[in-house]
Parts: structure tokens; C-alpha cells; sequence
């Protein structure tokens, strides 16, 4: 038997992003799990009425995240060094084996001071690191918004221990992955591939990147499957 999960990811640009634009956005992708960063109070309201289950904490200082779940599931939230991560316990398909997602937003490298900014991202990926090495888990999935490139350290540290969802569906389509943030709100230019769906132990069937309206990033979706 095969399990599956579709995972879905979006940064909400601090609650600038367009909240019923959104939950249209959810209802047409149909996620099993969304896991969320900058996430505002009007998003959260709406996330909520359409996946019911999971944790949401909303705020307006870059740091509302949550997991929202379509069925029950357990979600807590992992402190870790600087900012810590929300953590969620799933099952697939007809409740077919478990799997682990964490939904992680690494902080940016470009925020004044610049010392104060590589310090906290260098804690949270010493953070990171050390609650993967301090719990097993067969099945795992880290996403979310790393503020990382392939070429930058935290996703080169973290790709030791992962494979990409994204680079992977993209060598069998024979193509790159496409980026996921911009400097613009309408999704139509998009420079850098910073937001990620890291997989072990699951293997990644289709990857999609979606605009959302009012965000410079866009929604990164997975459909994850594993031997049951």
C-alpha cells in the first residue's frame, strides 16, 4: 500500500497578502496540511474555517505561524535558539503511516544590523540541527520559508539530511525548479528559491509553485508518498 500527503506551504508577507484570495487559493490546491509564516489574524480566520485542525497563532511582527490540518492531528509548537519551529504528527491517506512535518521561517539576512541577522539565523540552524539529531523519525518533511537559495548555507547544511521536493520533480520534468520570492506583490516576478519542501524517508510525486495575491513569495505545493 502507498500513503500520500499533499503539503502546502505560503509565506503571507506579514498579513499583507489578500486573505479570501487565499482560502480560494487552498480550496482549489485541496491540502492535506498548510503549514504558514507571516501570517496575519484575517488569514488565519480563514485557514481555519477550511482545514479545522492543527495550531494557528497569527500576528502582525513577521512571526504568525501555525499548521492547519484537513484531519485531526497532533501540532505543537518546538521552541528552538532565536525562533522556534511548529511541529506536526500526521498520517496519510486511510491513516497509513505517520509522518513528521515541521514548518521552520529562518530569519532574513538582509535586516539591519547585519551582524544581529546571520547571529539569529545561525542559532536557528544550530537549533534546528540539534532537535533533528535529538529525535527520530522515520518520515520527515521541513518547510517553509528558509530565506536560503541552494547556494547559501543554511539549505547546503540542511540538504546533507533531505532531499529537495522541488529539484527533484524538476530533473524528471528535464527542467529547474522555478523561484519562489520577488521583490513584487503580483507573483509574476519571481527572483529567488528560498522557500523549500525538504523530504527523508518520503518521496516527492509533484511540486508546484502558485501565486498568491498580495505576497512577495509564492505557495509551494508537494504531493508526498511512502510505502505503507
Amino acid at each position: 500500500m502507498t500513503s500520500r500527503l499533499r503539503v502546502m506551504s505560503a509565506n503571507l508577507m506579514n498579513d499583507g497578502a489578500d486573505a479570501e484570495a487565499f482560502g480560494a487559493l487552498v480550496e482549489t490546491v485541496e491540502p492535506d496540511l498548510v503549514a504558514v509564516q507571516e501570517m496575519g489574524f484575517a488569514q488565519a480566520e480563514v485557514l481555519a474555517r477550511l482545514l479545522p485542525f492543527g495550531k494557528l497563532e497569527p500576528a502582525r511582527n513577521h512571526r504568525g505561524m501555525g499548521i492547519a490540518l484537513r484531519r485531526p492531528g497532533s501540532v505543537r509548537y518546538v521552541r528552538l535558539r532565536y525562533r522556534g519551529v511548529y511541529l506536526a504528527d500526521v498520517d496519510g491517506d486511510g491513516d497509513q503511516g505517520s509522518i513528521e512535518v515541521l514548518n521552520v521561517h529562518i530569519a532574513a539576512p538582509h535586516i539591519v544590523p547585519f551582524y544581529l541577522s546571520f547571529a539569529r539565523r545561525r542559532a536557528q540552524l544550530a537549533g534546528l540541527l540539534q532537535y533533528l539529531d535529538s529525535s527520530e523519525a522515520e518520515r520527515r518533511v521541513l518547510v517553509g520559508d528558509l530565506n536560503s537559495t541552494p547556494a547559501w548555507p543554511v539549505y547546503r547544511r540542511l540538504s546533507r539530511r533531505f532531499h529537495d521536493a522541488a529539484l527533484e520533480v524538476a530533473r524528471r520534468s528535464g527542467r529547474r525548479p522555478y523561484a519562489t520570492w520577488g521583490p513584487g506583490t503580483s507573483g509574476r516576478r519571481r527572483l529567488l528559491r528560498i522557500d523549500h519542501i525538504l523530504v527523508s524517508g518520503v518521496a516527492a510525486q509533484d511540486f508546484r509553485v502558485l501565486p498568491i495575491r498580495g505576497s512577495d513569495h509564492s505557495a509551494i505545493v508537494a504531493d508526498l508518498t511512502w510505502p505503507t
